[in-house]
């Protein structure tokens, strides 16, 4: 435990202080900016994969021809300066801000607005390509292990560690099936590499994940079919252009979850579907926080996978070649569960239950692809950092088990239920306790929040 004369208990870190932040990707790139827009303490961002720094896999490893979800004036780093990514595209000749740019541009912006930052931070920012494997509280500092580098210390510790790979789902036997049959991470492995027009393709999921595989199956000149199977067979819903903004709540609905469900649905009829999704958007979080543990299980068991295709959408662009697939009958969406897998000449034969019936059906794959989106529970991860703070307490799971239990405050809630003011977590990882923090509006909002309470600022005091 720290010393009660060190600052942080205070809740903030003084000039001379040192923030060491772990993870590079975009929550960890935004609160290193952060804490030098507003005059905060010198910091350090550790990343183990350089490739990442600044972009993360969302926006690092996207296909030029892969969009975002989110037109472009909604899509500035920064909650105090929404228009600047629109002014960053200006410079660049590119999209005005009613477009869905690519997703390689957003990280070519993330990456251009580091690269000024690190420019003028001089030795206020310091960027290490390194791994952390563990890391320790002193009696008046935080010590962090690295992999290759000597260990550091810091005043307090950020942990922004984006999402964890998913699990391997139900009845899909690895170690049995032939090498290159099964791709777990899609963003690593190339999943279209060596198919054929005579080949199959299972994508388990059928959410963003699924959307982006499938797109870059179709770029890579694959003909040949694919399944997209999950629980319900739903898939992202799509912007439409030129709709009006939904006028969003001002509070959260003092109501149980069945009547919200119930209110929702008949201001879809009333309104449609968009602006009565949109309108909950600016209260989701507080209506989050409102509830306990078994509410929010009851939502996570009947209303995400409804609530994840309708808030995330596609582009128009992405669902007209979306649809076209399915038109075409090379792309099919089904609701259903995997029940096992067996190795065949020419893949591995799936064998899948559809929902709500009994037939078993059974389709001959020659690749099948891990699509059921990041995971969180740290209890079953095999991450060695992860690992590492959980055995030694200084984190636990939240009550859902989405990600690391955190206060109001992003702070990390150890073992013995107490938030420690030198270790704060942002970003995925903290869906447990606000849910609505995947997306880059709760995102920069976070890391702003934060970087502003540690420099103890009330104003920015640098510009971008």
């Amino acid at each position: 435990m720290m010393h009660a004369s060190n600052p942080v208990v205070a809740g903030y870190l003084p000039p001379d202080s040192h923030v060491a932040i772990v993870g590079g990707g975009f929550s960890g790139t935004l609160m290193a900016i952060n804490l030098f827009r507003y005059g905060g303490p010198r910091t350090t961002l550790i990343e183990r994969a350089p490739r990442r720094l600044a972009r993360g896999i969302a926006y690092g490893a996207a296909q030029p021809d892969q969009l975002l979800n989110v037109r472009a004036a909604g899509m500035s780093a920064f909650p105090d300066d929404p228009d600047h990514f629109a002014r960053w595209l200006r410079t660049q000749g590119d999209a005005p801000p009613a477009a869905f740019v690519a997703r390689s541009t957003y990280g070519a912006y993330l990456r251009a607005t580091l690269s000024e930052v690190r420019e003028r931070a001089g030795d206020r920012l310091t960027i290490v390509a390194d791994e952390v494997s563990a890391i320790e509280r002193t009696p008046t500092q935080m010590r962090l292990t690295l992999a290759a580098g000597e260990p550091m210390t810091a005043d307090a510790v950020v942990l922004t560690l984006g999402n964890l790979p998913p699990h391997v789902p139900p009845g899909i036997d690895v170690a049995a099936l032939p090498a290159g049959v099964y791709v777990d991470d899609p963003w690593a492995i190339d999943p279209a590499a060596g198919l054929t027009p005579d080949d199959s393709v299972v994508l388990i999921g059928s959410g963003l994940t699924a959307i982006d595989v499938a797109l870059h199956l179709d770029s890579s000149g694959f003909t040949g079919p694919i399944l997209a199977l999950s629980r319900r067979g739903l898939s992202p819903r799509r912007h439409v252009d030129g709709s009006p903004p939904a006028a969003g709540l001002s509070d959260p609905p003092d109501l149980p979850l069945s009547q919200l469900v119930a209110d929702v649905r008949a201001d879809a009829a009333r309104q449609g579907w968009r602006a009565a999704v949109d309108a909950l958007r600016p209260v989701t979080q507080r209506w989050w926080e409102r509830q306990d543990d078994a509410t929010r299980a009851r939502f996570l068991r009947h209303c995400r996978p409804f609530w994840d295709v309708h808030r995330h959408r596609l582009a128009p662009a992405v669902a007209d070649r979306i649809d076209r697939l399915m038109a075409s009958g090379q792309l099919t969406f089904a609701a259903g569960k995997t029940i096992d897998t067996m190795p065949a000449t020419d893949g591995a034969r799936l064998r899948w239950r559809p929902r709500h019936g009994d037939l078993v059906r059974a389709i001959t794959a020659r690749r099948i692809v891990n699509c059921t989106g990041p995971q969180g529970d740290v209890l079953r991860t095999a991450e060695p950092l992860l690992r590492q703070m959980v055995a030694t307490g200084m984190v636990r799971p939240d009550g859902l088990r989405l990600g690391i239990d955190v206060d109001a405050g992003s702070r990390v809630i150890d073992r013995d239920g107490i938030a420690r003011p030198d270790l704060h977590c942002i970003g995925p990882m903290t869906r447990g306790s606000f849910w609505e923090i995947v997306a880059v509006p709760d995102i920069r909002r976070q890391c702003a929040d934060l970087a502003r309470r540690l420099s103890n600022a009330h104003w920015m005091t640098e510009g971008l």
